[in-house]
């Protein structure tokens, strides 16, 4: 996919009602993940994360979805999970559908933002699909959308 093609599915991602179950899957799917990858995960059979309600995609990212005001704390136990470090993860992204908060691991630079405001920044995830951007042009949005931190 291109970055185009990934902008209008985390675009209609965000603006479909919240689906916790699923959103983990249909975020992996708008960055090109194939269905049967996605299916292989669903099933279990190559989820490793430790973390309740945590998807991880081995060499990318391990998503979670929490309780509504636990984004900030899902992140931190993300970050601290032995299955993030054994899995090589790119990124962690916590969400409870009211907030959106993430990291790309090698550079320490996170994103917290309202969920609906997520789109906004999915240059910070290019990445995910094999995209490099500069880091001034991973976000399309005023600061007051989403704010960048860190790195």
């Amino acid at each position: 996919m291109n970055a185009v093609e990934i902008e209008a599915a985390i675009s209609d991602l965000a603006l479909e009602p919240f689906d916790a179950a699923e959103f983990p899957y249909a975020f992996l799917a708008a960055f090109g993940n194939k269905e049967t990858a996605l299916k292989r995960l669903r099933t279990g059979n190559n989820n490793a994360s430790d973390v309740l309600g945590g998807v991880l995609l081995r060499n990318n990212i391990h998503i979670a979805v929490c309780d509504a005001g636990a984004a900030g704390d899902t992140l931190r136990a993300l970050r601290a999970s032995l299955a993030t470090t054994k899995a090589k993860s790119k990124f962690i992204l916590a969400t409870d559908g009211q907030t959106l908060e993430a990291e790309e691991l090698a550079s320490g630079e996170t994103i917290a933002c309202d969920y609906v405001d997520f789109p906004n920044h999915f240059g910070f995830f290019l990445p995910l699909a094999g995209i490099s951007t500069p880091r001034s042009r991973r976000s399309r949005t005023t600061p007051s959308m989403c704010v960048p931190q860190g790195g």
